[in-house]
């Protein structure tokens, strides 16, 4: 590996190169400060992020961290491991990025997030707030609310009476259900980025009804007074809506205007053996569509998700992004706004379903897990030494997946950094790893292994397993506590205390991005 200075990251970022800026600190401590296009990468799970965000490994890649020393470059050595060639450092990480002038971010998503907020100002996309919405309710006016949020979100917290239709769905399905043109649109979601892309999303596409956002969400609902419904499953009709030539139409449009490509099945495995290019692959149907049947080696990227968290999925600055669906209105739609917000070069895949499929979630290889052989327990065997008191879990699944449920007596751990746990556990017990990822959880086991308090096991299907077995569970809001959650960045309704003041820090967060990222200079919205 080299070791690179600020300024020359910086031109990195500007030389119109492929690039990947992986920052190998948890998400949690990634959400604090950061760089704007940088991709958490964790070391915790290193292995299987890395190759599922960087299909080509000889793309260029600058690993970072935030100058504690260390991170950085044992995410490069993990790099190199698995294969990629071309690596570097950012030396003293996100403090010498600061240091030399540069820009750092907090939050999660920044650059499509960032995106929304100059999509609402370029494009004046019109809203109306809490009160508004509420008087039109009241006034019974002809109008639907449609929120642009997956389903478990919304089955959280939703408006009153609205429908779920995450945003990559809502052109596709408008025609079918808003037929009336009399009939006006609100589109919403947990805050403002997904209100305002919906919303916009409608309006490009030349939808002739009145189309609004719901400023600021449900977050501005509540923080008005109005309480949300919880639990709900009010949904779009599924299948092929019968308004799909109109569809069509509205997307092709739009994706032209924007210089969307297309590209067959027989012309993709060249781009894929390109050793010079980058090519993303990603399917943006909705999950239960791409679980049922899919192109192989394709990801799942639902296309509303894709547009509000791109760095979920594209590490690569300049790659080429090939995108899929079945009839071609949601990759179209999908396609026009990832070429304005990162400028890749976007295809879509016109025959993409046509031949072989693969079923089932996508799985990233990691030969490194594959090669241990741990010591494996059956949930039953597990509730049976739990019980008898000789058994001890260590759970490592996301912290917050932790505090809705794990097996009696867990302890919640990050992979990498087990050691922290070695006070808590007891010398004359087995220990065993309860994961959500198979390669996960056999990586820990050495790693435990190696703290020398005794046998190691893998529980055999992880805690998906233990559910479906219906052992018991436990669950705590409070653990672990929020300042301990590094894992993640929390929303404001994850937190356990302040919430109302982190829900009004976290707007005013969003709509500032727009001046915070013309101050730092690397964003091109736009400019396709």
């Amino acid at each position: 590996m080299q070791m690179i200075d600020a300024p020359t990251l910086k031109a990195w970022i500007g030389d119109g190169g492929e690039l990947a800026i992986l920052d190998a600190r948890e998400d949690g401590e990634f959400g604090r400060s950061h760089l704007f296009w940088a991709n958490p990468c964790a070391l915790s799970r290193a292995e299987t992020r890395a190759r599922a965000i960087l299909p080509r490994l000889g793309v260029r890649i600058c690993c970072v961290d935030g100058g504690e020393g260390g991170l950085a470059e044992t995410l490069a050595a993990i790099l190199a491991t698995i294969g990629c060639t071309d690596v570097s450092v950012l030396a003293g990480g996100t403090r010498a990025w600061e240091a030399a002038g540069y820009v750092l971010f907090s939050g999660v998503n920044v650059p499509s997030k960032a995106f929304g907020e100059w999509v609402e100002h370029q494009y004046h996309t019109p809203s109306v707030d809490p009160g508004e919405l509420r008087a039109m309710m009241e006034a019974g006016q002809d109008m639907v609310v449609l929120d642009s949020r997956p389903m478990d979100e919304f089955h959280r917290m939703s408006i009153p009476g609205a429908i779920d239709v995450p945003g990559g769905e809502l052109v596709y399905r408008i025609g079918d259900m808003v037929p009336s043109p009399g009939t006006t649109i609100v589109v919403n979601c947990a805050g403002r980025t997904r209100s305002i892309m919906g919303a916009e999303s409608l309006r490009s596409a030349g939808v002739p009804n009145k189309v609004v956002a719901l400023r600021n969400g449900t977050m501005g609902w509540e923080l008005a007074g109005f309480a949300c419904d919880r639990g709900r499953t009010a949904s779009f009709p599924r299948g092929t809506p019968a308004s799909l030539p109109l569809a069509l139409d509205r997307a092709r449009a739009f994706a032209e205007r924007w210089g969307v490509k297309t590209i067959d099945r027989a012309a993709l495995p060249a781009l894929l053996a390109d050793t010079a290019r980058t090519t993303h692959v990603l399917d943006v149907r909705d999950p239960e569509e791409y679980l049922a049947g899919h192109l192989p080696g394709s990801r799942m990227a639902p296309g509303g998700q894709l547009v509000q968290g791109s760095d979920n999925w594209i590490a690569v600055r300049g790659a080429r992004v090939v995108l899929v669906d079945d009839t071609g209105v949601r990759a179209r739609m999908t396609g026009g706004w990832l070429r304005q917000l990162g400028g890749w070069e976007v295809y879509v895949l016109t025959d993409g379903l046509a031949g072989p499929l693969e079923t089932g979630p996508w799985q990233s290889d990691c030969p490194e897990a594959a090669a241990l052989s741990p010591a494996t327990v059956t949930p039953a065997d597990l509730a049976v030494a739990l019980e008898a008191g000789t058994a001890q879990v260590i759970q490592l699944t996301r912290s917050l997946d932790f505090r809705e449920g794990h097996p009696p007596g867990a302890l919640w751990g990050v992979r990498t950094r087990l050691a922290a746990l070695r006070t808590r556990l007891a010398a004359d017990r087995r220990i065993v790893v309860v994961a959500a990822e198979e390669a996960i959880g056999r990586l820990a086991v050495p790693e435990l292994e190696a703290l020398g308090l005794g046998p190691v096991a893998l529980l055999a299907g992880g805690i998906a397993a233990w559910k479906a077995a219906g052992l018991p569970l436990e669950a705590d809001r409070r653990d672990p506590a929020d300042a301990d959650c590094i894992d993640v960045y929390l929303r404001p309704y994850d937190r356990n205390d302040g919430v109302e003041a982190a829900m009004r820090e976290y707007l005013s967060w969003e709509i500032d991005l727009v001046h915070e990222v013309a101050r730092d200079g690397d964003a091109r919205f736009g400019q396709a």
